[in-house]
C-alpha cells in the first residue's frame, strides 16, 4: 500500500489513478495523519448503449393492430 501527500496527490492525480486501476491502494496523507484511502471500484455490469445503437431489436406488430374495433369487439370490452 502506497502513501501520497495532498500535494503530491493533487500533482500526480491521473499517474495514481493508474496505477488504482492496476490494483493499487493509496493511501492519501494530511501531514503524517491518514485522511483518505484510493481503491479500486468494481466497473457496473450494466453499462448505457452509445449513442445511435440500438438497446434491443425493432418491435414488430400486426398489421391490423391500429383498426379501428368493431361493433362486436368493443362489446366484448363493455363498451
Amino acid at each position: 500500500m502506497k502513501t501520497a501527500t495532498i500535494h503530491q496527490t493533487k500533482t500526480h492525480l491521473s499517474r495514481m489513478l493508474k496505477e488504482i486501476q492496476g490494483g493499487e491502494t493509496i493511501v492519501i496523507l494530511n501531514g503524517s495523519t491518514p485522511v483518505a484511502q484510493l481503491t479500486a471500484i468494481e466497473p457496473s455490469p450494466v453499462r448505457r448503449p452509445k449513442v445511435g445503437t440500438r438497446p434491443s431489436l425493432p418491435v414488430h406488430y400486426a398489421a391490423d393492430a391500429f383498426e379501428p374495433l368493431t361493433e362486436d369487439q368493443l362489446g366484448e370490452w363493455g363498451l
